[in-house]
């Protein structure tokens, strides 16, 4: 794991990567930029609801200003805390995008006398990062109120966090050579091995902007960790 941890971490800010990591971390961005836009706007229409219903019972208005300002700084920090909750769900949905561009260059530089990976159709590897992130919102609305449990929480959300990072980073790679369904088998059967490299994953997505290489990361370490298990 530790060769495996090293050889995607040499790759990564190489130069045939660089031009993935601007085009993976800029769809991140915009996809989190046009989130965050939409949800505040719509807490900021429901602010402003909430402020003029108050008005029309003739309460007093200074109050309920400064309520609905303080309303509007707690929803902007809310904002950035779930910004933060939705990049592993952004990044799932990115790698599904560029993993073969991703793994071929891995492939070509590691394992140059091992038969290539098959490249995915887009859409079925659209649809895989699509079911991956929306699963990654529904877990992560179930671990939500236990983050108000000093450090239960955080350590919920990351073990989700790992656990499906590192199930969508390794069924991706391995669907470059089986069909969905053995893709799978495979996950489960060296499930802990995926999970610890989804551990590793889950770490490099914590560090702030770092986090945004995390579809390069996660695809180069998966290529090492499945070519070390089936030659194993």
């Amino acid at each position: 794991m530790l060769d495996a941890v090293l050889k995607a971490l040499e790759q990564v800010p190489s130069r045939p990567f660089r031009a993935v990591l601007i085009k993976s971390a800029g769809l991140a961005l915009m996809v989190l930029i046009v989130i965050a836009i939409a949800l505040d706007r719509l807490l900021s229409a429901g602010i402003g609801r909430a402020e003029h219903w108050l008005d029309s019972l003739a309460l007093a208005h200074g109050p309920i200003a400064i309520l609905a300002s303080l309303l509007s700084v707690a929803a902007g920090i809310g904002l950035l805390a779930g910004a933060v909750l939705l990049l592993p769900a952004v990044t799932a949905l990115v790698a599904s995008l560029f993993v073969d561009e991703i793994a071929d260059r891995v492939e070509k530089r590691y394992y140059p006398f091992d038969p290539p990976g098959r490249p995915l159709p887009l859409a079925s590897a659209f649809l895989e990062g699509i079911k991956v992130a929306l699963l990654s919102l529904a877990i992560y609305v179930c671990a939500l109120p236990f983050l108000l449990v000093a450090g239960l929480g955080v350590v919920m959300f990351f073990l989700a966090t790992a656990y499906l990072q590192g199930r969508v980073f390794f069924e991706l790679v391995a669907m470059r050579f089986h069909p969905v369904a053995v893709a799978r088998e495979l996950r489960r059967e060296h499930g802990a091995t995926v999970f610890a490299a989804g551990v590793l994953i889950a770490a490099f997505l914590s560090i702030p902007l770092v986090g945004l290489a995390a579809p390069l990361f996660g695809t180069a370490l998966m290529v090492h960790v499945y070519k070390n298990l089936v030659a194993g």
